[in-house]
């Protein structure tokens, strides 16, 4: 009897072995969905058409929020010339570092977009409202920035980082 009750708790801990083993390849980089928002993105400068900033968006409680992760000096540019801090940001954000500041959150899925949140203009310290959409199989993000109504807003397209 007590050799079929240790045997019984090997195999147990085989079965949790395994299926630890399991779920860490599930949530392994190799396994993961690129068709979603979730990821780092790459921000496309308008006036240079060339990737200005890295951006990680992340889901909380179905509710998504992207950080500045990184930013990228434009062609030619001094890296010592970048603006680090968000000087004309308002309020608690006044000052601070841009690199892991909350630039976009709130945003909810609804259908196959998310909506409803609000991002943060870095350089001008002004926030807006924030719809977002995966395009190209996921490896692009429409990003509809504006003020009031959607419409009259400005679209910007995002590049997944490799």
């Amino acid at each position: 009897m007590a050799e079929r009750s240790s045997n019984s708790v090997g195999v147990r801990r085989v079965v949790r072995l395994l299926h630890a083993g399991v779920l860490a390849l599930a949530a392994s980089p190799a396994f993961a969905d690129d068709s979603g928002p979730v990821g780092k993105w790459l921000t496309i400068d308008e006036r240079t058409n060339s990737p200005g900033s890295v951006v990680e968006i992340t889901s909380n409680n179905g509710s998504l929020q992207g950080k500045l992760v990184g930013i990228i000096p434009h062609p030619g540019q001094d890296p010592n010339s970048i603006q680090t801090v968000c000087t004309e940001c308002k309020g608690a954000l006044k000052d601070k570092p841009k690199i892991g500041m909350v630039v976009m959150w709130n945003l909810k899925r609804d259908g196959d977009a998310w909506d409803g949140g609000t991002i943060l203009d870095t350089g001008s310290g002004s926030t807006y409202s924030v719809d977002v959409r995966v395009a190209d199989g996921g490896q692009k993000l429409v990003v509809r920035a504006y003020l009031g109504i959607a419409m009259l807003g400005k679209t910007f397209t995002w590049v997944r980082a490799k």
